[in-house]
């Protein structure tokens, strides 16, 4: 007896032991292969095929530096976290380039040739701490002859955009020429230089938008002003944003640059928030007003396109309530779109990894493009939208939603147009405003020879969005005090960067960005509350008839009242007000039950949700055992 309770211990510490030695040889394994799975469902943990594309590309080996700091006792923990996360990619991009990136570790030591090259290559120190006077460095430096590429600092903020960062990095050192990109827009987003004036009234310059800054880092751009009446033969792409008051002059500039096959990508809009028109002494108001629409109109009507700059648009779908001062109560404003995946083309490469984005009063497209021009809605608000007046809804968002009726129409809100496009200036170059004026005295010049294009001779591409403001910094970023790195709060940057990006004839990245802003909005919630905002917005307007309608009464009972009555009520009237209160009172009910019951649907999603994520797993588990239990029994039994 006891040389079997012997044998089964013996074996047990042995089964053990081999179970200890198979975990441990496995793990060494898998550490020395770099093997990982990702299991997320965006796969934010494997190289974007669009990552791989560029790696693909690679016929000349690249050195990266990655300067990391490891003898520095004093790093950071999240730092040294990030630099494990860093050094996996790499390892990644290494296999992936099948060996064309050349990885080189380096510690830059305090006094060293190490940090001596990593000053060089542009690697800037950082503080171990708020008072410590040591240093430590993290981040990389690529290298292809003569060409090369720095990233400074690593931050850990930027980690989901990585490998955008590094894929940049590779395409900017095996890319020769950079594309050239030209700006048309009144707006300052070059920013505006200081001046001795300004520093005495305590005023500073404005940087670029980050939007410029960032476009400056992949192409070399170009400022192109509103009254140009030609762009330039080196300009391959062209951004015209909120063109308000265009000329015709700019717009035959314009069509010519289309029709000799260059790429435009046009941001129209409702109404422009940040365009502020200047502040006028007799009217301290007039500065806080919006700017107005902005359009292309002999463009967009030679392309069969059509965009009201008087409207706005409304969708409940996308509303979310805001408040624009500190100490203002929150308040719906349909017409600001916080779009999720229900109004973006998850099927087309410039929008398929984007899934949230904020519109600030867009204008809607319409009409049918012309022959030839092919359409490809890029963006669209759902069935609960409806064009209202962008004055209108400046001041009231909550006037807008009483009297909100949704129109059942999925409006376009960004389209790009492809394939051959036709002058609208079939006369010619436009003769110039001093041109027009009639001068009998003068004689009538000959018309210069018409040279103008026609029509393009291959195919181009024009991309279209119905809103400028959504890339001012303030409605796509978060700016660090500290350090000045901006990082995405939605979709914005992305999606204005994957259309250049497509347009310039390169999407290889567009995957990769996407997944710097990709969150997961709770859109049951959102349609839940939706649906009974509907039913709340039916009661106020029901509500604001029969006030409407008890106010017409009084009046006329007011009129036909007797002559020494004066401004007493008479029965019948004070009944009626009794009669209204009461109603209001009963309807007032209603909503607060509406509310509640909303609330409690609500919670009662959420409650469900946040149960299946704990119990979820674990009741996997257990069924999953409970049935390979009884399928061995049953195998025991059959035996």
């Amino acid at each position: 007896m006891k040389q079997k309770k012997f044998e089964t211990l013996l074996y047990s510490v042995a089964g053990v032991a081999v179970m200890f030695i198979v975990v441990i040889a496995v793990n060494l394994i898998a550490g020395a292969a770099k093997t990982r799975v990702d299991l997320t469902a965006e796969k934010l943990y494997t190289l974007a095929p669009g990552t791989k594309a560029i790696l693909q590309k690679l016929d000349t080996p690249i050195e990266v530096r990655f300067y990391f700091s490891q003898a520095e006792t004093r790093v950071p923990s999240d730092i040294r976290t990030y630099a494990n996360q860093v050094e996996d990619l790499l390892e990644e991009f290494r296999e992936g380039s099948k060996g064309k990136i050349r990885i080189r570790k380096i510690d830059p030591r305090p006094d060293s040739e190490a940090e001596e090259s990593a000053q060089a290559d542009g690697i800037e120190p950082q503080p171990t701490g708020p008072l410590s006077p040591e240093n430590y460095y993290f981040g990389l430096a690529l290298s292809l002859d003569p060409e090369k590429a720095t990233i400074p600092f690593l931050q850990p903020q930027r980690e989901r955009l990585l490998e955008y960062d590094l894929a940049r990095a590779i395409g900017s050192v095996i890319s020769t020429n950079k594309p050239v990109v030209g700006v048309m827009t009144p707006l300052p987003m070059f920013g505006t230089p200081m001046n001795p004036m300004m520093m005495r009234m305590g005023q500073q310059g404005q940087r670029p938008w980050v939007f410029i800054q960032e476009l400056k880092r992949d192409y070399s751009v170009k400022q192109v002003q509103m009254d140009a009446d030609k762009i330039d033969d080196d300009v391959q792409i062209l951004i015209v944003a909120h063109p308000k008051d265009i000329s015709d002059k700019a717009q035959y500039a314009i069509d010519q640059f289309v029709l000799r096959g260059g790429k435009l990508l046009a941001l129209l809009d409702g109404m422009c928030i940040i365009d502020k028109p200047p502040q006028q002494p007799n009217n301290p108001l007039a500065g806080m007003l919006p700017g107005g629409g902005s359009t292309l109109p002999k463009l967009l009507q030679t392309w069969g396109v059509a965009f009201d700059t008087t409207k706005v648009v409304a969708d409940l779908a996308f509303t979310r309530e805001l408040a624009f001062q500190e100490n203002q109560r929150p308040q719906p404003m349909p017409t600001w779109l916080f779009v999720n995946q229900d109004g973006i083309n998850k099927e087309d490469v410039v929008t398929s990894q984007i899934d949230n984005l904020l519109l600030p009063a867009p204008g809607a497209f319409s009409g049918t493009p012309a022959t030839g021009l092919q359409q490809t809605v890029l963006l669209h608000t759902t069935k609960k939208s409806q064009l209202v007046e962008g004055m209108t809804a400046q001041f009231s968002g909550q006037k807008t939603m009483d009297d909100f009726k949704a129109s059942g129409t999925e409006y376009p809100l960004a389209i790009r147009l492809k394939g051959k496009f036709k002058t609208a200036f079939p006369e010619g170059k436009p003769a110039a405003a001093e041109e027009k004026i009639d001068d009998k005295d003068k004689p009538a010049e000959p018309k210069p020879a018409d040279n103008s294009l026609k029509e393009s001779k291959t195919e181009s591409a024009v991309i279209l969005v119905g809103d400028a403001d959504f890339i001012y910094d303030n409605f796509c970023v978060q700016i660090d005090r500290m350090f000045g790195i901006a990082q995405p709060i939605n979709g914005n940057l992305g999606f204005v960067q994957n259309m250049v990006e497509q347009l310039s004839g390169d999407v290889s990245l567009v995957g990769t960005r996407s997944r710097g802003a990709l969150r997961r909005p709770f859109t049951v919630v959102q349609r839940m509350q939706a649906e009974a905002e509907e039913q709340y917005r039916d009661k106020i307007r029901r509500l604001n008839e029969d006030l409407q309608a008890t106010q017409a009464q009084l009046t006329e009972l007011q009129s036909k009242k007797a002559p020494g009555q004066k401004q007493i009520l008479s029965p019948e009237q004070q009944a009626k007000i009794v009669e209204f209160q009461k109603k209001q009172r009963d309807v007032q009910k209603e909503l607060r039950e509406l509310r509640k019951n909303l609330r409690q649907d609500i919670d009662a999603l959420e409650n469900k949700l946040k149960w299946g994520n704990i119990a979820g797993v674990p009741a996997l588990v257990i069924f999953s055992g409970l049935a390979m239990f009884f399928v061995r029994k049953q195998r025991t039994k059959a035996k």
